[in-house]
C-alpha cells in the first residue's frame, strides 16, 4: 500500500479569502480591486478564473509584486 502523503501535492492556488488570510498585508478588498482591474494592471497573469471562482497563483503573485514595484 502506498503512502497517501507522498501523492499529495502542495497547492499553489488560493481563493481570495485564503490568500488574504495568509498575507494580511493584502486585504480581500485590496485583492478584489486588483482583480477587477486585472487587465489594466497586469494582475491577469496572477489569477485563474474557474466558473465563478477566482484563484490566485502564489508564485505568479510574487513575480507580479517584483515587477510592479520597480519604478
Amino acid at each position: 500500500m502506498t503512502n497517501l502523503k507522498e501523492n499529495v501535492q502542495t497547492t499553489e492556488y488560493y481563493t481570495v479569502s485564503q490568500f488574504a488570510q495568509m498575507n494580511p498585508a493584502f486585504t480581500q478588498g485590496c485583492l478584489r480591486t486588483l482583480i477587477f482591474n486585472a487587465r489594466s494592471n497586469g494582475f491577469d497573469k496572477v489569477i485563474r478564473r474557474i466558473g465563478g471562482r477566482v484563484l490566485i497563483k502564489l508564485s505568479a503573485f510574487n513575480q507580479w509584486i517584483e515587477e510592479t514595484g520597480k519604478d
